[in-house]
This record gives C-alpha cells, structure tokens and sequence, in this order.
C-alpha cells in the first residue's frame, strides 16, 4: 500500500511521472486551527496548540499531530488564551507576542489533544485508537511556513501515509471512487474533496476551533488531462519496485534502478545536458511505479488471486486456456474477469485493475511485435531502437516507461539515440489554444510558405535543443527568404541559360558529363560543396539536426551570393569555350548535390530540383532523389586553403559593406580608394592576388596597402572580459591581474598579440582574443578590422564618382524593365532616353559602354521628348527611358 495521486475528474490513479506534468499555481485554503491539549502539566494544561493546514478536507482524517523534537516553542498569551507555536514562526502569526514560557519539540512529544471529530474512531482497531490524538516526532516538520506542528492524516499524503504506518495508526478514507465525501462523514455526504473546503471552514469556526483563515498561491499538482487538482490518497494496489534486484542473463544482479542510471549512460541524449540533467536526476530519485488502474478500459492485469492472498500469474493465452479450460479470443477486462482458476482446492479470481497505459507505451518495442511468442530473433536483433523522438515532458512520461520496462526485461536501454523536443508556444510565448486560435492555421500556412519551408524553421528552431519555442510565421518567412527562394533562382538561372546556350549551339557540355576545371571559382564551389556533406554527414550521425541548418544557409549564400553573382558573366557569354562548359558542369553538380544534401531536410523542393536537372534528361536515373546515395564529401574536390582564402576575401567585402551601411553611402556609389592591412603573410597575399575581385565587389577604384594600422588608426585596447572568463576559473580569479596588464598596453603590443604573441602569466597566457580593440580614423575616412585584415574607406565622393554612380543607377533600372518584360536573358535591347538633366546625360556619355555591356544593350538613343516614355531617376536625376528587343 501506497498514496498515489487522484484525479477528481477523470478518475484514474496517476502515476508520479504523470503528476509532475501538470505542476502549476493555484488558491488554497490557509487554516490554522487550534488543538487543546490535554495535560495535568501547568505547563501545557487547557492551552492550545496551533496547527497548520491547507487540506482542510482532510480534518476528518486527522490521526495525530507531528513537531520537531529539536525545534523551540513558545506559548504566546492573546486575549486571555494560550498557545503553543514554533518560536520561529511566532512574529508570522502574533504582531506583538506576549511568550509566556518556551518549550522544545521533545516535551511536547507524548501530549493528548482533543481531536476535531470522533468520526473516524469506529473504523480502526482498539489498539490502532490507543494512539490517536498524540503529539508524535518527525524531522520533516518545517518552519518556512504554518506553526511548527503538522496535522497528520495517513489516508493522505506521502508523509502523513509513512508516519500513520510507522505508529500503526490505521487509516480512514471517507472519499469514494469520484473523491466526494460519502457517509462515514454524512454531513458533508455527497460534496466532492475541495468544494467540501468551504463548508467544513464554517464548522470548525462554529466549533470555535478555526485561529486564523488565510488564502495561500502556491505550486499543486494538477491533472495533466483534465486540469482539475490531484489529491493523494493511500491505495492498495500493484507496484513495480524499483529498487528490486533484477539478474542480468549473465548473472550480473543489480537494482532495476542501478541498472536504469547505468545504461542511461549509453544513450545519445540530443541535447546532451538532459541525460545526466533532467532525466538522470529524475532517475536517481525513481520510486516505484504504479502499474494498476481501476477502470473498465484497459489490458487487464494478468494476475488471479485466492481469498487467503496466493497469487497466480498468468504468462500467456495458452497457459491462461490450460488452467481455466477456456480459450479466449479477445481479452477485454469483460471476458478475462468471468473466468476462474481452480487449484489445489483453492478459487482464484482476477485482480480487478487493468494495467496503466504507460506500460503499453513502455513496452511498445516488443509487445507490439507480440514478444516473445513471435518475431523473437526480430526483436532482440533490432533492439534497442536506434532512433525515437518526443517532447521535453517525455523525460518523465513515455522515455521513462520505456527505460523502465527495457531495464527490468533485458538489463539494456530501449533506445541508442534520442531527440528531445521543447515546447512549441505561441508568439507571445503563451501556450497554443484552440479556443483563443493564438496561432497560424497549419494549413493556411503551407498555402502560403510551403510544408518545407516550416519543416526547416522547426529543425532550426530552439524546440531541437529541448527549449521552448515562440512559434512565428516571420520566421517561417525568413526560411524562404534566405533558402528556398535563393536557391530557387540559382536553378532557375542555370537552366533558362542553358537551354538558351544549348538551343544556339553554343554550348557543348551535357547533362551529367563532368568537366574538370582550373578556375578559382568551379574549384572554391567544389570544394565548399564537400565541406558542406562533411558537416551535414557528421552532424547527422551524431543526431545534432540543429547544426545542420545554419551550414545549409551558409552554403545557399556561397552559392547565390558569390558563386553565382561572380560566375554570371561566364553562362551569358556567347563564345563555346572550356571556361563557360566548367561554369555549367560545376554548377550542375553543386546543384545536383545540393538536392540530395537538402532531401531528409527540405523533401519537397530538393524532389522538385531533382526531377528538373536529373530525371528530366535521365530516364535511367532513380525516380526519387529520396532514392538516390547521400553524397558523401569527395576528399578530392576538397581545398582548405582555398576555401580560408576565399573567406579571408569575402570577409573583407563583408567588412567594405559595413562601412558603407554605417555611413549611409549605397553601394552603387563608386569609391575613390580603400586601404588595406593585412595581419599576416597569408592576409597580404590574398588581398594583393584578389584585389580585382575586391575593387569590383566594393565599387572602389583604388587598393592602396599599409604595413604599419598605426598609420592608418590611432589603436587602442581593454580587455575583453567575457573572452578571459571563458578560459577558465583560473582566469576569472586573476582577472584584475589580466586587466591592468591589458589596459596598459603599448600600441607596439597591441600589434604583436594581433601578430600571434601571448602575454604568459603564472597560470597561462592570453593572446589577442582576449582583447577588445579600438580604432580611431582621420575624417572622411571609416574602418572596420576582423583578424585578417583592417580595412578603411575613403569616403569623399567627388563630381565624377556621383555620375558613375548615375550610371549604376541607370543599369539598375533597365535590369527592372528587362524583368517586367519578361525579356529572356539572352535577348539583346535597344535604350531610348530623355533627360533635361546635364550630370544625367553627362553620366550615360562617360560611362556609356559600361552601360550596354550590363544591360545588353546593343545601342543606346536620345529622344527629342519625353512623350511615351516611363519617367524614373537615378540618384535623383530625373529621367524618361523606353527598352525594345533589337
């Protein structure tokens, strides 16, 4: 016998792991009452204890009171009465005490009381009331809150159920099946536990027995299903105990328990904290289980009992027809409970319970194979499973039930890796509701972004790392923003220009066929596509779906923003050449490959590329992506170094572009110069082999190279604290040792910790990471520095660069028009223009062939007027153009 909790509403006994799933605060009563104690002592003669409760539904129940022995009391005088409270608790009940006389715990142990109602007394045995209405010890009593003396009712409550065992005090459960009083306490017939609250308060005021009525909030447990609070009430019933041994088939014996956090340690918890965090605490202090529950739904318990206790358990149907004589076909609780065993001249009739559905759950893996009547060598040859997936609330629910039952039947986990998911809340970080409709329609939402497109913001999302999740559409949105529309373009790009480059003849490359190529970009793509698999395939494995993500992003924006952009005027050229059939093999595979890659993530698109690039001109080829090998990285197409360097340059276009962000000059806008330091050797190289690349990327005319930053920057530095403190515990006690070091740093220092120098201490070193850099410029001038390179501007804009920028801007707006015409990328166009404007005609006259080199634009014209024309500008300069195919 234990006490379990109870739902009032849906009825079933939980089990514990169900009742921490539905913690969350409510109102209680807070009632003191009064308990006089019976004594000859003066010292404890006709006062009063003060007791402490928030189930006053339970008073009927009372048994006994318990202190703490240890504890000190004191006997407080109000309006000509006495009282007995824990000294500690004296100023939370008494503005002004008037103590009397002081006790301890222990003099008070032993003491009569006169109980609060006698009902009770016909349901035990004479010796079990021989020791009811007592002061007993226990060291749980606390003094947070209450009085410093608990009323004990061993019919409810795991430690009043302990205590009441403890001193055999019996018990008196008034409640029925629905938890409402029945007519052991007639008065209150009828009403359920907490509705009765109210009522039995009144009486106990009337009784003159009621010191103090409060409200308390505090955190109860409540029904995961229903919502309505749980009691705890003692129940006889069937356990499984967790801490029975269990032998393994090797003869090793060990606790269900100890085999449980043992193997625990075998699993790939993802995210890793929850295996020895949330589900190995919730291991360690496992109690037993309650398998049994009184409802008419369920698989009845297999277990048959005599009137004097013996047990039979019933392993199987066949044993079941043996001793029954009946063969049974459908084993609903209605058909098992008719029949009966006879033996040994003894009746044995089924347990009324039928197993908690938790068990079903937990033995999933192999009951729902029928083990171990068939599929045997199935079973224990696919088991543990290698993969399962649930929510963060799982840890004590399903991962548990599974855990428990693989443990106690096989000594094994039941699962190798699993992912834990958080919860999915709505965007102001409520919980979803039908009723308040917080939350996108699903399928209004696929109409708009696509299935794909959430199944990628959820694997991205923080509901992967076991944390909770504001679910939003903007970021839905943003998926097909940076993913699915970008790499949509790229493949919408390569195949218009290569149908058009095919049906001209001028392109000899085919499907499928691989070209070799020497050019930077084919090999730096490549080579990027191989990292990416790498990632991907590691991450994978180690089941980390969250890493996945922002490498695939990463790997769209090599694509569409740098390989693509810089690749452009390689697939529009008309020459037949090695260099354009590289250009169409290279992006062919990536994207091939891209397919594959993406397919468990975005399915649906990655099928739709596929079917487009592979099953369109192979017939031969498998009919699914989803059927296709995952590529694995090809260590040949691999190149660290050329990747580094490519990165090394983009950064520093990352950085150009900052300065232009942050100083509000558009990118159209051509500059004068820039001026570069590299911070090593490597750095100088790249920016000099790479400095055409650069100039065109920024839109800058000139690079200009500086040895000495001091030249360029007036540097300074402060350390960087989060930097040291995460070097250790070491680091973060010397941390005013560091800092002193580090704010008196020369500008020659500061140089040599950014060249690869540390500063050593007695308990390490720190080197330029753990700097915090300052870099003041001349006026006109802005910089940005990252560990390769610092970088700096010159923004003056003279006459000249504004009508270049004129003319950028005057590209763009033909580009437009190319679109809104549907022109294909081929065609070639005729410009007309009108402008008033000197700087406009003055713009189009200087940079005329660059113009029509951009646009395709095979002649361009001035009109006489602006009728007919479409009016626009560029950087302000008002202008009226028209475009027509040539």
């Amino acid at each position: 016998m234990k006490t379990q909790a109870f739902s009032l509403h849906s009825l079933p006994w939980l089990s514990n792991f169900e009742t921490n799933q539905g913690y969350k605060d409510r109102q209680d009563p807070s009632l003191t009452l009064i308990f006089p104690i019976n004594s000859d002592e003066a010292k404890f003669k006709d006062f009063g204890h003060l007791v402490w409760t928030t189930t006053p539904w339970t008073l009927y129940s009372n048994f006994c009171i318990v202190v703490g022995p240890d504890m000190d009391y004191n006997l407080v005088e109000q309006d000509g009465k006495k009282y007995w409270i824990a000294a500690s608790r004296t100023a939370a009940y008494f503005k002004n005490p008037n103590i009397v006389d002081t006790c301890k715990g222990s003099e008070l142990v032993g003491k009569d009381y006169e109980p609060l109602s006698r009902i009770s007394d016909a349901f035990v045995t004479p010796d079990q009331l021989s020791r009811h209405y007592k002061i007993y010890p226990a060291d749980y009593v606390s003094t947070e809150d209450g009085t410093g003396a608990v009323h004990t009712a061993p019919s409810f409550g795991e430690e009043d159920f302990q205590k009441g065992a403890e001193l055999d005090l019996g018990l008196f459960d008034p409640l029925d099946t629905e938890g409402k009083f029945t007519d052991k306490v007639p008065m209150w017939k009828g009403l359920g536990a907490k509705e009765a609250d109210k009522e039995i308060i009144r009486y106990f005021k009337e009784q003159g027995r009621v010191f103090k009525q409060d409200v308390i909030v505090h955190s109860y447990p409540h029904c995961w299903r229903t919502g309505v609070p749980l009691i705890y009430r003692a129940l006889k019933t069937w356990f499984l105990k967790i801490d029975a041994p269990v032998t393994s088939k090797e003869g090793v014996t060990k606790t269900l328990k100890e085999w449980m956090v043992e193997n625990n340690q075998t699993v790939n918890w993802v995210p890793d904290h929850i295996k020895n965090g949330r589900f190995g605490k919730w291991l360690e202090g496992a109690r037993d289980w309650n398998l049994s529950r009184n409802r008419f739904w369920g698989t009845p318990i297999p277990v048959w009992l005599s009137d004097d206790g013996d047990m039979i358990a019933v392993g199987s149907i066949e044993e079941l027809q043996q001793l029954t004589g009946v063969k049974l076909d459908d084993l609903h609780k209605h058909f098992v409970d008719k029949l009966t065993i006879e033996k040994d001249g003894k009746v044995y009739r089924r347990t009324p319970e039928v197993f908690d559905c938790w068990f079903e759950s937990g033995s999933m893996p192999y009951a729902s194979r029928h083990y171990p009547f068939e599929n045997k060598e199935l079973v224990e040859r696919s088991f543990p499973a290698d993969f399962i997936a649930e929510g963060l609330d799982q840890t004590r629910g399903w991962f548990y039930t599974l855990t428990v039952l693989s443990n106690a039947l096989f000594q094994k986990p039941a699962f190798k890796n699993v992912i834990v998911n958080g919860i999915i809340l709505a965007e102001d970080g409520s919980k979803m509701s039908k009723s308040k409709r917080n939350y996108p329609d699903p399928n209004d939402l696929i109409n708009r972004t696509g299935a794909d497109a959430i199944r990628l913001f959820m694997i991205n999302s923080a509901a992967l790392k076991a944390e909770d999740l504001r679910f939003s559409e903007e970021g839905v949105k943003g998926i097909v923003k940076q993913v699915m529309l970008p790499l949509w373009n790229a493949v919408a790009f390569f195949v218009s220009n290569h149908n058009a480059d095919a049906a001209k003849g001028q392109l000899n490359w085919k499907p499928g066929q691989e070209v070799k190529s020497d050019n930077e970009l084919d090999r730096w793509m490549l080579a990027t596509l191989q990292d990416l698999a790498a990632k991907v395939e590691v991450e994978m494995k180690a089941y980390r779906l969250y890493n996945v993500v922002p490498a695939v992003i990463a790997a769209v924006d090599d694509l569409t923003n740098w390989y693509v952009r810089r690749s452009r005027r390689r697939f529009w050229k008309s020459e037949n050449d090695g260099d354009k059939n590289a250009a169409y093999a290279t992006m062919y595979k990536v994207l091939v490959d891209f397919s594959k890659i993406l397919a468990p993530f975005l399915p649906l698109l990655a099928e739709e590329i596929y079917q487009i690039l592979v099953r369109e001109v192979d017939d031969k080829a498998p009919v699914s992506v989803h059927l296709c090998e995952f590529p694995s990285a090809d260590k040949s197409l691999m190149d660290e170094k050329l990747v580094e360097r490519i990165a090394m340059v983009r950064g520093m276009v990352e950085m150009g572009r900052v300065i232009r962000a942050t100083n509000n000059v558009k990118n159209r806008m051509p500059i004068a110069s820039m001026t570069v330091v590299a911070h090593g050797t490597e750095e100088k190289n790249v920016a000099e082999t790479m400095k055409d690349l650069i100039l065109e990327e920024l839109n800058v005319r000139e690079m200009k190279f500086l040895e000495d930053e001091t030249k360029l920057v007036k540097l300074s530095a402060k350390p960087n604290f989060l930097a040291i403190k995460a070097k250790g515990p070491d680091y973060a006690k010397n941390m005013k040792v560091i800092s002193a070091k580090l704010n008196s740093l020369s500008v020659d220092e500061i140089t040599a910790l950014q060249n690869g120098e540390t500063i050593k201490f007695d308990f390490g070193e720190v080197g330029a990471d753990c700097l915090m850099l300052n870099r003041i410029v001349a006026d006109g001038m802005a910089v940005e520095a990252d560990q390769h390179f610092t970088v700096a501007l010159d923004l003056k804009i003279t006459d000249e660069l504004r009508r270049a920028c004129v003319a950028r801007e005057l590209v763009n707006r033909i580009q437009n028009r190319r679109k809104d015409q549907n022109y294909a990328i081929t065609d070639k166009i005729e410009v007309t223009l009108f402008s008033e404007s000197d700087i406009f005609k003055q713009a189009v006259a200087e940079n005329e062939a660059y113009i029509a080199g951009e646009t395709q634009a095979v002649a361009i014209k001035w009109a006489a007027a602006a009728d007919g024309l479409e009016v626009n500008d560029a950087d302000g300069e008002a202008f009226s153009f028209t475009t027509v195919k040539a």
